[in-house]
């Protein structure tokens, strides 16, 4: 699973050929928390709340190459780092 960003310690990594929705993780230690990329809303998971607001901002600004990254993802093409 490629790390594309690390936002404040918190990993985020995509999976290839992952499934759908379209989403990302983001990892801090043994919390993960998935967050769809269309609405960003948590599909399962949760973080520290500062950790977890500090992700969707930063995902709200990039949202558009977190939806291109899982597009090379899905063709198993390395997504690019942000």
């Amino acid at each position: 699973m490629p790390t594309i960003a690390i936002v404040d310690g918190v990993k985020i990594q995509m999976f290839f050929n992952d499934h759908a929705p379209p989403h990302f993780h983001a990892i801090l230690g043994g919390d993960e928390m998935l967050v769809a990329i269309s609405n960003l809303d948590v599909i399962r998971g949760s973080l520290p709340s500062a950790k977890h607001r500090q992700v969707l901002q930063w995902a709200a600004d990039h949202q558009g190459a977190l939806a291109l990254n899982w597009v090379r993802c899905q063709d198993n093409q390395t997504p690019e780092r942000m």
